[in-house]
């Protein structure tokens, strides 16, 4: 079953927040991670929602999700985007 990471996000320091982009691209393919929403125009037509930014990654299971999630590779970047923005993260089972 594919899983999702999903993040909402409100960038403070475009800068750092640009080389975090670049640094996570490299740590996602060994983990069959793919953007299937990676910022774009976003438009709230219900509800309320926090953060001006989106980013949806699918990867081909929950193991594999967390496992880039845990990685030393992803781990090592993190802190790029905990220092240049605010938000939250989660990872989602996709449709059984």
């Amino acid at each position: 079953m594919k899983a999702y990471a999903v993040v909402t996000e409100t960038v403070h320091d475009q800068a750092g927040f640009d080389t975090y982009r670049k640094a996570v691209m490299a740590t996602l393919e060994p983990f069959g991670g793919t953007f299937v929403v990676r910022g774009g125009a976003l438009t709230v037509v219900e509800g309320e929602w926090p953060h001006p930014r989106l980013v949806i990654i699918e990867f081909p299971s929950r193991t594999a999700a967390e496992g880039w999630y845990a990685s030393d590779a992803y781990q090592a970047v993190i802190p790029l985007r905990l220092n240049s923005a605010t938000g939250n993260f989660v990872i989602v089972d996709g449709p059984a």
